[in-house]
């Protein structure tokens, strides 16, 4: 038995309420070396002379990745503090304990030399997400290229490849008379990337986070959008920008302006005076986003800076009554802000889902006690890696995804934005090679899976593009250049995903079935099947069975790149 792969800590990733009483304990152990797990716990404070609370349950695996399985198991409890440990037995037979981060070879009788779990502690510090967003499927738009309500040229609002500067006059009016195109396509959550004041077109260099861009319109058009959406069924998330500002933000021109009497050097990151390099990969003598000296870094350690923004994320909030903040550049800002900013917005907007922007796993964001979700990019990278790019096999990719679910707390599994694509990745079918068969497999993937699938506009149409400016083209209004077929195929995974919930409730069973490139998941009564590769694949035993995306009986055979739910 591989010791060194098993692994058990009473924190929020191993050992947490899922709901007052009701607790969940996860072991890591090495991937295909365990047999069985048993979890053994008692109470701490009723000495087992007076009453024997001693008990047992199995665990069941749940997930697995390259290296490791995950077992869990879930207890209904009442205690004061509960005393737990693992007994492990490996597929030769061969059986240890595992108590307090030790390996024992009895099972341990003494309380001071198990795991340790006190009932009211862990359910205070309990993982709570917004029960709304559960596996809703976003839609994000970039608000300068989704839709104007001015007229513009085709040969302007078209344009390919598409550059850092166009201007397409893309407003909040345009997005308002979009909105029935969404509730058509049936997605739930419209994300918009920033909408406030700023001199670019992407506005992440923001001036003035109270005032809407003019570009885009009024303080009352983005009420109005919110208030529609809402009588649709849609949410509406924005932006929030809090890693840093534009340098005309009003705190960052003093500091240029009076730099011996400002009063807000503690705002920043200033090395002195600051002075803004005239070349775009010259470092400026203060910290900044990626060295670019046009986005000042914020220091939001500092109670008044922290403060500030905390105060624009609750303004808008209770303004627009928008549903939540997907945050810029996330990962670059304090576990100690985020905290503060948590305890805000959830003490008078317990609802508002908070998402933060974060490329790599991100677990110590996940916590509960910080965001509720972030956009999923090891998702993406499994999904490119295994389809687009075929660099992985089946099992590989099922490991990828095994690993978050093995790792991450359960309660932000279904609110995980999981994305194939947004305004700083090239797009999905460009990375495709603009193989369409492959776009829809990689839809079906994000959509039929649990999560939170994240639609980049365009996408379900046609739109391509490359890299970051490419990736924001103007969005295809035109019926004639988008793919009618694809759109179909999008609504048709959708209506799916929301007629068979089984489909995202988790706690799947999957199996590689051919390493090159079949994937079979079963939920249920359900099972998706995934083909990664070209050419046919034969699979009679569900022959005959209904397969829900072409609406009529599986006949057996599975085409390249293409993806069906059968029904037993």
């Amino acid at each position: 038995m591989n010791r060194g792969a098993i692994a058990h800590m009473p924190d929020s990733r191993y050992c947490y309420c899922i709901k007052p009483g009701r607790f969940l304990f996860r072991l890591q152990v090495g991937r295909d070396d365990v047999a069985e797990v048993k979890l053994h716990f008692r109470d701490k404070y009723i000495p087992v002379k007076l009453m024997d609370t001693r008990d047992a349950t199995p665990m069941r695996r749940v997930a697995r990745d390259a290296c490791h399985d995950y077992f869990e198991a879930e207890l209904t409890i009442d205690v004061v503090c509960l005393r737990y440990f693992f007994e492990i037995i490996a597929k030769d037979g061969q059986r240890i304990y595992y108590s307090n981060c030790r390996f024992l070879k009895e099972a341990p009788e003494d309380n001071d030399r198990m795991f340790d779990l006190p009932q009211n502690l862990r359910e205070e510090e309990r993982f709570v997400v917004p029960q709304w967003a559960k596996n809703k499927i976003v839609y994000q738009v970039f608000p300068a290229r989704f839709a104007s309500s001015q007229a513009v040229p085709e040969k302007t609002w078209y344009k390919a490849p598409m550059d850092s500067t166009t201007d397409l006059k893309g407003d909040l009016r345009g997005i308002i008379s979009k909105l029935g195109y969404l509730k058509h396509l049936g997605v739930d959550v419209l994300y918009m990337t920033p909408i406030f004041q700023s001199k670019s077109t992407h506005k992440y260099d923001t001036i003035d986070y109270y005032t809407i861009d003019p570009s885009f319109g009024t303080t009352e058009d983005l009420v109005e959008l919110v208030d529609k959406a809402h009588g649709l069924g849609l949410r509406v998330m924005l932006d929030g920008v809090f890693n840093h500002t534009a340098p005309e933000f009003f705190a960052f021109r003093d500091l240029e302006e009076n730099w011996e009497t400002t009063p807000y050097r503690t705002w920043y990151y200033p090395n002195g005076k600051p002075k803004r390099p005239k070349l775009r990969l010259t470092k400026p003598n203060y910290k900044c986003f990626g060295y670019f000296g046009g986005m000042p870094k914020l220091n939001l350690d500092n109670e008044e800076t922290a403060n500030y923004f905390i105060d624009v994320a609750l303004y808008w909030l209770r303004t627009a009554k928008i549903d939540g903040w997907r945050l810029d550049v996330g990962d670059e800002v304090s576990h100690y802000f985020w905290r503060k900013f948590r305890t805000a917005v959830k003490g008078e907007f317990p609802d508002a889902l908070i998402v933060g922007e974060v490329w790599h796993y991100a677990a110590d964001f996940l916590q509960g006690d910080t965001w509720d979700s972030v956009m999923n990019y090891p998702f993406l990278n499994a999904a490119m890696d295994f389809v687009a790019e075929e660099a992985i096999s089946a099992s590989e990719f099922l490991d990828e995804l095994g690993f978050l679910r093995g790792n991450l707390n359960n309660a932000c599994h279904n609110v995980l934005w999981n994305l194939l694509g947004s305004h700083d990745t090239p797009r999905a079918l460009h990375r495709c090679g603009e193989n369409k068969e492959k776009l829809k497999l990689l839809a079906a993937i994000q959509l039929l899976l649990p999560g939170m699938p994240f639609i980049y506009y365009g996408d379900e149409v046609g739109l391509t593009g490359g890299r970051d400016p490419d990736c924001r083209r103007g969005m295809l209004w035109d019926e004639r250049r988008q793919d009618r077929a694809l759109l179909a195929y999008y609504q048709r995974l959708i209506s799916i995903r929301k007629d068979n919930p089984s489909l995202t409730a988790g706690g799947m069973q999957e199996q590689s079935f051919d390493d090159a490139g079949l994937v079979i998941i079963k939920q249920g009564e359900l099972t998706l099947l995934l083909h990664g590769r070209a050419g046919d694949i034969y699979l009679d035993e569900y022959r005959g069975k209904s397969e829900l995306i072409r609406g009529g009986s599986f006949n057996g055979i599975l085409g390249g790149y293409q993806a069906a739910v059968i029904k037993e």
